[in-house]
Formats: C-alpha cells, structure tokens, sequence
C-alpha cells in the first residue's frame, strides 16, 4: 500500500514537471512568433 502511494507521487510529480516543459515551450514560441511578428512589420514586407 505505501509503495503504491509512493508510485503514485512520483507519477504525479512527472506530470508536473511534463506540464511545467510544455508550458515554458509553448511560452519560447509565443515569443518567436511576437518576434516574426514584429520583425515583418518593420519590414513592411506587406
């Protein structure tokens, strides 16, 4: 039964850090595209 309990931290301690990785990439490509973003219009490439 503890040795479950322990699995089960662990399990959710990985997904908490997965979640933590993907909200902090998703975070760097909101930024790159902010960043093409700005980088057309200065461009007036439209």
């Amino acid at each position: 039964m503890e040795e479950e309990k322990m699995n089960l931290r662990l399990d959710i301690d990985v997904q908490k850090l997965e979640i933590d990785k993907l909200r902090k990439g998703k975070n760097k490509v909101e930024k790159e595209l902010d960043s093409l973003k700005t980088d057309y219009k200065s461009c007036d490439c439209q």
